[in-house]
């Protein structure tokens, strides 16, 4: 079995080939080969996904009228015949983030038709560091928008700390333009929508943990939808073992548990292998708790102060005197997210974000 293609592997030669013949015939002819040519250079195999969407927005850009307003009316035209399976499809969001933003009256409903082919939560963010009263009224205008791509890119693209996406600063100090647009959102029927929702709150949470805690408490209404909605939006809250957070979802600040045994086998390992945690807790009250039963690995690091990392265990309703055994492998292997260093380390054992003990072990080169 081969190795599995990477998501830059997906912008390929026949999706940009499309696309190309898509803008041709918008722009009335152009030199569909040479433009090819540009964009498939000596350097697009070690391009990453972004610079690849990129490289195509302004390679098209430069085969294009000088006049941005009548660019974008052919990037526009070409778009509404082109396939939005295509990762490839980026690019034209991408066209508008490089070369848009000093024109927002046109670039903004060219977002908002190009978010139906690929998301433009990437592409809204200049508009939003630049113009950011405007973009508070567009973001909740969009948020009652009929089409669900459009209404997840109220949310999406307003997310402070997006993945992949330029950092709102302002946004992740005083988030409150974002609450009116994730109020409209929370119940919309897409579960995309809502998940979005879920994600933006997510992020707010790690600047503004009791606001995030406080809206998901008014937000509450028995549903599933909701119920899924505030899980999603209080993971970070609820690794970190925030009370409010653990209230919320009803895991009580204090509990009456025993740790009867906790141990990691091997307490030597490799780098690159693995060990396994295994721990026994028994219920110490009358009636039943509930219990969120999680673990952190403290990592070493270059500084030796060691770094911290909250794995979910099991969330569990544990009757008075019942025992709970949970068994987890630690993976020990090198990641670009990580690197395992020689060197002590240690497992937290945490109940309803209370850590109950830390056990020992040791990794070896």
């Amino acid at each position: 079995m081969g190795d599995a293609p990477l998501l830059k592997d997906f912008v390929d030669r026949e999706s940009v080939t499309a696309i190309v013949g898509a803008v041709a015939v918008a722009a009335g002819g152009l030199d569909e080969d040479t433009l090819l040519e540009l964009i498939f250079d000596s350097e697009w195999e070690e391009r990453a996904l972004k610079q690849r969407i990129r490289h195509i927005a302004v390679s098209v850009r430069s085969f294009l009228p000088p006049d941005y307003a009548e660019a974008l009316r052919i990037m526009r035209d070409a778009a509404r015949t082109v396939d939005g399976g295509w990762m490839s499809v980026w690019s034209f969001n991408d066209f508008v983030e490089e070369y848009g933003v000093d024109h927002p009256d046109i670039s903004l409903p060219a977002l908002e038709q190009f978010t139906k082919l690929a998301s433009s939560e990437f592409a809204v963010r200049p508009f939003i560091v630049s113009y950011p009263v405007r973009m508070a009224k567009q973001m909740l205008a969009w948020a009652s928008h009929s089409d669900p791509a459009v209404r997840r890119l109220a949310s999406e693209g307003y997310r402070p700390r997006l993945p992949w996406g330029m950092g709102l600063p302002e946004l992740k100090k005083d988030p409150s333009p974002i609450i009116p647009v994730l109020e409209e959102l929370r119940r919309d029927p897409s579960e995309d929508v809502r998940r979005s929702v879920a994600n933006n709150l997510n992020d707010i949470s790690k600047d503004h943990p009791d606001l995030v805690v406080r809206l998901l408490g008014e937000w509450k209404d028995g549903t599933p939808e909701t119920a899924a909605l505030i899980k999603h939006a209080l993971r970070t809250l609820l690794k970190q073992g925030h009370p409010g957070a653990l209230e919320l979802l009803g895991f009580p600040q204090e509990v009456h548990v025993e740790l009867v045994a906790a141990s990691v086998d091997p307490v030597v390992a490799r780098v690159g292998e693995s060990t396994v945690l295994n721990l026994k807790i028994r219920s110490t009250a009358d009636a039943p708790q509930r219990l969120m039963v999680d673990y952190a690995v403290i990592f070493q690091n270059a500084s030796g102060t060691g770094s911290r990392k909250v794995y979910k265990g099991a969330a569990i309703d544990l009757n008075g005197g019942e025992t709970f055994v949970l068994e987890r492998k630690i993976s020990l292997a090198q990641r670009t997210t990580r690197r395992i260093i020689a060197g002590p380390h240690s497992v937290e054992i945490q109940v309803n974000g209370a850590v109950l003990a830390a056990v020992p072990f040791d990794v070896v080169a």
